[in-house]
């Protein structure tokens, strides 16, 4: 009878072992369903609904530019000089500073004008106006695909295109240290359709500049891509060169993710669980963590860490990038999805269903 019983609490292993593999792949079903998930579940765990995402930024601004922008669309040129003149030669902070200022310029630059009335050789000036020239020519074409833009838009880009070359000339040249003209050219060698040869040249000036400047690496990696001048396996071959090469915290692991991104046609999703992908989001883990906190791309990364975590059934890690840039959803993967109402519906989405799988398993513990 000893014999029989443990014959049979053998045999019930396997049965046992199974059952419980088929309790969590239940439980991660039911908790990741294709329709909405209860919010109440992400709220109790202090997480924004939609209609409290920031749908402008990918997270919060940099102590004191807030502030600076504020006074910049009231009309203060001053406090974008000084925003500005602040940045120094940190060529990264540098860059997201002119690329807020431009925006605002590009649907108002009275402000612009007054400063360049005041200071007409000022690079910090010349640079925001050639960024804005840049910004003004993408508005103008619209986001949508070739086959909805009509003729007239096109006309309107490519001259507004031509025009920012020359306001890109005379900013490299008024500071020649400063990457961000150049790295400003890269959208206009999306649009005009610079021959790979002509971005070869305009990439040596950048990282003769800035090798590792997140920035310039991320606008390349668009021109690289199918949907604009290259190719996936260009795509992909420039992102894994630059985070094989870029030092830890400087957010290029990034780069390889984004490319996947670019390229997956697939509802599949077993196409961001291979292996090479859980490699790269480990990659991107380490680089978050390694980052300087206050950089201000940081958040970028952790938007994408927590959408192929989450795609991954890596929950508590998704949940924890999740926190990390709750409130603000204008980044990758959500930007794609339409405007700012959709963006934050779809990051609700998917952080919800992370949340709700960690808040079983925790109640079951």
């Amino acid at each position: 009878m000893t014999v029989l019983l443990w014959i049979l609490a053998v045999l019930a292993v396997p049965t046992l072992l199974f059952g419980l593999w088929i309790a969590g792949v239940f439980l991660k079903e039911f908790f990741r369903p294709s329709g909405d998930v209860d919010p109440d579940v992400a709220e109790a765990m202090g997480l924004l609904p939609a209609e409290r995402q920031n749908t402008e930024y990918a997270g919060p601004l940099p102590t004191g530019v807030e502030s600076a922008l504020a006074a910049v669309r009231g009309g203060d040129w001053k406090a974008a000089a000084k925003l500005m003149h602040d940045t120094g030669r940190d060529w990264e902070r540098r860059s997201s500073a002119a690329y807020l200022l431009a925006e605002i310029a590009a649907k108002e630059d009275d402000w612009l004008l007054a400063w360049e009335a005041d200071r007409p050789d000022d690079p910090d000036a010349a640079v925001v106006r050639a960024r804005s020239t840049v910004i003004l020519a993408w508005d103008l074409r619209g986001g949508k695909l070739a086959k909805y833009t009509t003729g007239e838009q096109f006309g309107g880009f490519h001259r507004m295109l031509e025009r920012s070359r020359e306001e890109i000339g005379r900013a490299a040249a008024l500071n020649p240290d400063d990457p961000t003209p150049f790295i400003t050219e890269i959208w206009v060698a999306l649009g005009l359709g610079y021959p790979h040869a002509e971005m070869d040249r305009l990439w040596t000036e950048i990282t003769a500049r800035a090798p590792h400047h997140y920035e310039a690496h991320f606008s390349a990696l668009q021109y690289w891509c199918a949907k604009w001048r290259g190719s996936e396996k260009l795509a992909t071959e420039f992102a894994e060169r630059a985070a094989a090469n870029a030092p830890l915290g400087g957010l290029l692991t990034v780069l390889p993710l984004i490319a996947h991104f670019e390229h997956d046609t697939s509802d599949d999703a077993e196409a961001d669980r291979t292996p090479k992908m859980i490699g790269r989001v480990d990659a991107g883990l380490a680089d978050a963590a390694a980052a300087d906190p206050t950089h201000p791309r940081l958040p970028e990364l952790r938007h994408l860490l927590a959408y192929y975590l989450a795609l991954q059934d890596r929950d508590d890690a998704a949940l924890e990038q999740f926190k990390l840039v709750d409130g603000y959803v204008n980044a990758l993967p959500w930007r794609y999805q339409g405007d700012g109402e959709a963006m934050a519906a779809y990051y609700c989405r998917i952080r919800n269903a992370s949340a709700a799988v960690v808040a079983a398993a925790s109640s079951t513990d």
